[in-house]
């Protein structure tokens, strides 16, 4: 029985309701206009109910159901959103994206996309690059720099044209000042190797040298 079957209703018809309502979860439209008639049926001639009565019964259902109806409608617009996410995610597979890290993998191929959020301006950057052994491998003089996020390439080759070793490397971009040098957060680019689907509903990308990050902290998608 709905919540609503003893709300403004006389007891001949709560006594109709246990008799005669299917057994079901909820009261359905055909079902209460049922027992609205019979409490017309059963009403006291000599003393009838207010058709305002009437009113406030058929309107506090009339509520109930288009609230119903809304719920529903709300329920299947996010079924069909989280589905969308979903597909959306696995296209994903086996592109970049940026998260917040300070170290990525290095692959056989292609770069490494390093992005520094800058406070402020500066006077000048650096851009160092350590092996997962914690040893300096490069480093880069990247001038005068705007407030912002900022971009720089590793190419992750070395000076003679070759490719440094594949593995998990670590940057670090400083900003100096007046003589005083201070490290700024990063976001690394990271290649997605697989989607996760919690059972809550939401996203974990397993990226290539960093681990599962949640979905909602990409930043950015190459």
């Amino acid at each position: 029985m709905s919540d609503i079957s003893g709300a403004g209703i006389n007891p001949i018809l709560n006594e109709f309701a246990i008799k005669e309502a299917p057994k079901e979860s909820e009261l359905g439209r055909d079902e209460f206009l049922k027992l609205l008639v019979t409490q017309l049926e059963n009403q006291d001639p000599l003393n009838p109910q207010e058709n305002g009565e009437f009113v406030a019964q058929l309107a506090q259902f009339s509520s109930l159901e288009e609230a119903q109806k809304l719920s529903g409608g709300f329920e299947s617009f996010a079924d069909n959103f989280r589905s969308s996410q979903h597909l959306q995610a696995t296209s994903l597979v086996g592109r970049p994206v940026h998260v917040s890290s300070d170290f990525t993998l290095l692959g056989s191929e292609g770069p490494i996309s390093v992005l520094a959020d800058l406070p402020a301006g500066t006077a000048a950057a650096s851009l160092s690059v350590f092996n997962d052994a914690g040893a300096l491998v490069e480093s880069f003089d990247l001038g005068p720099q705007q407030a912002g996020r900022q971009e720089f390439v590793w190419t992750g080759m070395n000076g003679d044209e070759q490719r440094y070793p594949p593995g998990v490397y670590k940057f670090v971009v400083n900003a100096s000042d007046n003589g005083v040098s201070e490290e700024v957060p990063l976001f690394l680019s990271s290649n997605v190797n697989s989607v996760t689907i919690e059972p809550g509903g939401s996203l974990t990308l397993n990226l290539a040298g960093i681990g599962p990050t949640p979905m909602s902290e990409v930043i950015q998608i190459n």
